[in-house]
Formats: structure tokens, C-alpha cells, sequence
């Protein structure tokens, strides 16, 4: 009896002790070893009670009291996996943060020119020679456009200059008063038929011959003459009168008048032999002075 028991005893509690201390990852095998031992022992242990009365019985107390064995599988898996799960509906769901919304990445050359101090100042030098050139250039195009306009100005006071001068000339030059003509009496000579000496020049030409302005004036007067016949006075710009005679008909009888311009036509009235037309020449619009003389003065030779 002692024989069988003995063994008996400290396999109940080393199995007991062994389920509940060592959960290591071989624990399961060493548990389910000590615990078919265990059962064994129980159940000879019972049966040695049953039949025997064994005074052991404290060892079969200690028995029934100890742990019931617990399989240890795929149960902490399947925990963690629904925990898993459940947070994944919910939590984890709302734990995850957001993906960021796509940017788009800006242009990388204002980057690298920030970044790279040599370029940057590289770019800043290109601005301001480029700003520079734009001044230079506007500079040079309003220079240029003072001068064509100082240019155009000077060749507008040129013309005007020249206009004046060709004026100034053509008042100053004189024509002949008749074109087709012959001299029949000249200044100074007498006859029995004037009363006085001859005080001007005779230009002998068929009646209605064209009569011109010897020179730019104004015709100050206009009209019968008596003895004249029909007249025209011209007076020129520095006073000298000039005067028409025997005038058949008057064209322009007062008003501004150019060198050579139409003021009348030959003709034979007043004291007379026959037409023609009696110039007489009177500086300051005094006595009359010898015209050929004045003419050739003038720049004509009648």
C-alpha cells in the first residue's frame, strides 16, 4: 500500500502546479502531459480509496479542488481578430487620419532660385541690365523723336524764310508794262503839242494791248485824268507812284496788285496823237523823274 501511493502524492500537486505556473509557448503540451499523468493518478488514487480506504484521502481533496484544464488554441487569435474588426469598423476608422489632398507641386524654378543665392542674384542683375536697356532704348527714342521734331520745325522756319524772301523778291522785281510795244516819245523831249516837256515815257501799242503792274502795290486810284485820259495810279511799297495813261478801259481800279498783273488795256484818251500808253514814274509820289533811268535800276531795259 505504502508502495502504491507514495508515487502518487507529490504527481497530484507537481501537475497542479506545473498547468498553473508555465503558460509558457510549450505549456500547452507540458499542461495536457501533466495532466493525462494526473488523471491517471486520480483515477488510481480513487480507485485505491474506493476499494482500500486509503488514509491519503487530503491528496484526492487537493484534487478535486485543483484548476479545471483550459485548451489554449486558436481562442486569443480569434479575440484579437474581432477586437480587430470591431475597431475597424469604427475606431480605427475614425483614428486613421485622412489622406491628404494631392497637391500640385508649384514650378521649381523659383525654388531653386531661392535656394540658390548665385542664381538669385544672377536673376537680379539680368533685371536690372534689362531695365536699364528698356531706359537706354526709351532714352534713345525720345531723343530721336526731339530731333526729327526740332528738324521738321527748322524745315518749316526754313520754308517759311524762303516763302518770305521769294515775296520780299517778288515785290521788289518789276516788268515792263507793255510786251509788245515800241518807244515813240521818251522823258523830257517837247512838242508843240504838250504844253510842258515830256514827263514820262511813251510806249506806243494798238489799243486794248494788255496793260501790266510794273511792280507789287496798290492801285490808289483810278479813273478820268483829263488831259491823261483814263488813269491808273499804283503806289509801291516804298511810295513811288506809277502812273498809267491814255488808258482805253481800266481792269482793276483799286485794291492790292502783283508785278505783272493785268490792271488795263491801251488805248487813246485824253491829249493824244494815237494809242499808246504814257508811264510816268514819281518817288514819294512827287514830281516825275525820268523812268528809263528807274527801269534800268530795276533790272529792266525798255
Amino acid at each position: 500500500m505504502a508502495s502504491t501511493h507514495t508515487p502518487a502524492h507529490p504527481a497530484g500537486p507537481a501537475a497542479g502546479t506545473q498547468l498553473l505556473d508555465h503558460p509558457g509557448p510549450n505549456g500547452s503540451e507540458a499542461r495536457d502531459s501533466a495532466a493525462r499523468g494526473s488523471d491517471h493518478a486520480g483515477a488510481a488514487g480513487a480507485a485505491g480509496l474506493a476499494g482500500h480506504g486509503d488514509p491519503f484521502a487530503p491528496e484526492a481533496e487537493s484534487s478535486r479542488h485543483r484548476m479545471p484544464r483550459q485548451t489554449r488554441g486558436a481562442s486569443p487569435l480569434l479575440g484579437v481578430t474581432a477586437v480587430a474588426a470591431t475597431l475597424g469598423a469604427t475606431g480605427f476608422a475614425a483614428a486613421t487620419p485622412a489622406a491628404a489632398p494631392a497637391v500640385e507641386a508649384p514650378d521649381e524654378t523659383p525654388v531653386a532660385l531661392a535656394a540658390d543665392p548665385g542664381l538669385a542674384l544672377a536673376a537680379r542683375i539680368q533685371q536690372q541690365a534689362d531695365s536699364q536697356r528698356t531706359a537706354a532704348e526709351e532714352s534713345a527714342r525720345l531723343q530721336a523723336a526731339q530731333e526729327a521734331e526740332a528738324k521738321a520745325a527748322a524745315k518749316e522756319a526754313e520754308a517759311k524764310r524762303a516763302a518770305e524772301e521769294a515775296e520780299r523778291a517778288k515785290a521788289a522785281a518789276l516788268t515792263l508794262p507793255v510786251k509788245d510795244y515800241n518807244l515813240s516819245a521818251h522823258y523830257g523831249q517837247s512838242a508843240r503839242y504838250w504844253a510842258h516837256l515830256h514827263t514820262g515815257l511813251d510806249f506806243a501799242a494798238d489799243t486794248g494791248t494788255a496793260v501790266y503792274a510794273v511792280g507789287q502795290g496798290t492801285i490808289t486810284s483810278a479813273g478820268w485824268s483829263g488831259a491823261y485820259g483814263y488813269r491808273i495810279v499804283e503806289t509801291l511799297p516804298d511810295g513811288t507812284e506809277i502812273w498809267y495813261c491814255h488808258l482805253s478801259s481800266i481792269i482793276k481800279g483799286s485794291g492790292e496788285v502783283t508785278s505783272g498783273q493785268q490792271i488795263g488795256k491801251v488805248g487813246a484818251t485824253g491829249n493824244v496823237t494815237g494809242p499808246h500808253l504814257h508811264l510816268e514814274v514819281r518817288p514819294g509820289g512827287g514830281a516825275p523823274v525820268d523812268p528809263e533811268p528807274w527801269l534800268q535800276q530795276h533790272g529792266l531795259n525798255p
